[in-house]
């Protein structure tokens, strides 16, 4: 088993599709920590405001590679585009902040509203 930190954020619909990702995320994550959702402004000032933040603690099976694909995959289902994205329009997205000892996303952990959820995985 591998430990993980994934954050979800959503920009758009987040009432409904952070709670979509997370039933995804279920499927392939077991004993599952999620931190409470926290708004956030739009880094880079594109897309609509805010941002719902959250952040989730997990073991998976999965290598690091399928993890990544998996998390792409659940992107896609709920609707994530390139056009969307091109115009700030976030309907979910899935980062892998740590897995197993390394960090990745590394910019990230400097955002106020990871520093802000971390305390409470």
């Amino acid at each position: 088993m591998h430990n993980c930190i994934i954050l979800l954020g959503s920009n758009s619909d987040a009432e409904k599709n952070l709670p979509e990702a997370r039933k995804c995320l279920e499927q392939i994550l077991c004993f599952e920590h999620y931190t409470m959702v926290i708004e956030s402004p739009p880094y880079g000032g594109k897309g609509p405001c805010p941002y719902h933040n959250q952040m989730v603690e997990a073991l998976t099976t999965l290598t690091f590679s399928q993890l990544k694909d998996a998390l792409k995959d659940i992107e896609k289902q709920l609707g994530r585009t390139q056009e969307d994205r091109e115009q700030g329009i976030v309907n979910i997205d899935l980062d892998i902040l740590q897995y197993d000892d390394t960090r990745h996303h590394l910019r990230d952990w400097e955002r106020p509203y990871v520093q802000q959820l971390l305390p409470h995985l």
